[in-house]
């Protein structure tokens, strides 16, 4: 890892340290392009053979069966099947809180004003596989959907070498209620929900994480009036430690973050040069046994630490580089999560672990990187959910603003506008 000192870096040289991976990639776009086109054109045929071709595997159906559910189930070790029901259990009562009700707001006499909230649906899931095992994101999306009430869910995700998905995403999708699930990956996955084919039906929104050709075939999928989540790039997390902190601690953070892939990047803020010394020293201690080392290794020489002054300047920087995860290995990190503007999810202290929120501690994993905790939030029951505003006025309320929307309707030059409020008033005199 490369090491900095803030107070001897320009405003560019913050800048450029802040940027991650580009998504824009003309071959990327243009692969995806033709993805789209052909499974417009020929559907399943399309999809099944892009799955030949780049996932290796033939596939004669693509829809989960009945007896792959069963065998799933029997064949999963009941420790597994009991902490993904724990996980289940605490996401669903973190994410249960977000459906208070909206309140009916009286502008003024006599008028009312309110929002109603109605599920998105269908909706479509989308899991990396293949090599991967991630039954904790079937968990992340799978969950707010329904309790957001979308009554169709369905989930896509990469086949394995033979055909198959992990036992561990079917147990997970039947336990947080998504009853669909297609063997479909990549950009041809996105395009088959976002087009709909004689197998997979299309929907309204797609969310879910994914490689390069996933998130710019989930752009294209705007283009064809469908909803996404957000552009998830590569995961990432930023460590704000002070002179107190445990180096040991702090390196396993970075590292556990670095696993993810040889893209991830794992940042070290710190006011104290000894805990940055003492860390990277670690950081090549806790590699060395490390089973998945060389993708850590790989992330963590694209990674660096800086050394501020003070917190001020660390919060500084650490919302400008606005992380997917942010933990405050700190003395007092509550004292300072007023400064935090910007950044995915945060952990607060020694004891919180960044891995807590990847699988269990309830809140949501799939979260915005690249610096789009700037403008965005991570997936939550409201990412299920659309809202529409509803008003009702009596006689008397539209009589009170009965001025104002002839005036504005008459400086806008909408006579109709007018007429429509004026004619209201001139019934109600003719049936006096």
């Amino acid at each position: 890892m490369e090491q900095y000192r803030l107070a001897d870096l320009t405003a560019p040289d913050v800048r450029k340290l802040c940027q991650r991976n580009p998504l824009e990639d003309e071959s990327i776009l243009e692969t995806c392009r033709l993805v789209f086109k052909d499974v417009r054109s020929r559907g399943d045929q399309a999809v099944r053979e892009y799955t030949a071709r780049f996932d290796r595997v033939e596939l004669s159906q693509f829809e989960v069966t009945p007896e792959e559910w069963q065998s799933a189930e029997q064949s999963l070790d009941p420790s597994v099947v009991c902490s993904l029901e724990k996980a289940a259990s605490n996401i669903s009562k973190f994410h249960a809180e977000q459906l208070g009700k909206s309140e009916e707001v009286q502008v003024q006499e006599g008028v009312l004003c309110w929002r109603e909230r109605r599920p998105i649906d269908p909706v479509g899931l989308y899991i990396p596989g293949g090599n991967a095992v991630l039954p904790s994101s079937v968990l992340m999306l799978g969950i707010p959907a329904k309790l957001a009430g979308c009554e169709t869910v369905l989930l896509c995700v990469p086949p394995r070498s033979d055909g198959s998905v992990a036992p561990e995403v079917l147990v997970a999708a039947a336990i947080a209620g998504v009853g669909r699930v297609f063997k479909i990956g990549g950009a041809q996955a996105v395009a088959a929900m976002a087009l709909g084919t004689e197998t997979v039906p299309a929907v309204a929104k797609i969310l879910g994480p994914g490689n390069r050709w996933v998130q710019t075939a989930k752009l294209l999928g705007m283009f064809h009036g469908v909803a996404i989540d957000m552009v998830a790039g590569p995961s990432e997390v930023l460590v704000v430690a002070d002179a107190a902190a445990d180096p040991r601690l702090v390196a396993s953070d970075l590292i556990a973050q670095a696993e993810h892939g040889s893209d991830s990047q794992a940042i070290l803020v710190s006011t104290s040069e000894a805990t940055i010394t003492e860390t990277l020293r670690e950081v090549e201690r806790q590699l060395a046994d490390l089973p998945r080392r060389e993708y850590a290794g790989h992330a963590l020489n694209a990674s660096y630490a800086i050394l501020t002054e003070n917190l001020d300047q660390a919060f500084e920087f650490s919302n400008s580089y606005a992380p997917e995860h942010l933990i405050l290995h700190l003395s007092e990190p509550r004292r300072h999560l007023g400064q935090i503007r910007s950044a995915g999810s945060v952990f607060l202290g020694p004891w919180s672990p960044e891995v807590a929120g990847d699988y269990a501690s309830g809140t949501n994993h799939t979260l915005p990187t690249s610096g789009l905790a700037r403008s965005f939030s991570g997936v939550s029951v409201d990412s299920f959910l659309k809202k529409m505003t509803v008003q009702e006025l009596s006689q008397e309320g539209l009589s009170g603003l009965r001025p104002v929307l002839e005036t504005l309707a008459s400086v806008e030059g909408l006579e109709g506008h007018r007429r429509a409020v004026e004619m209201r008033f001139e019934k109600a005199g003719r049936e006096r």
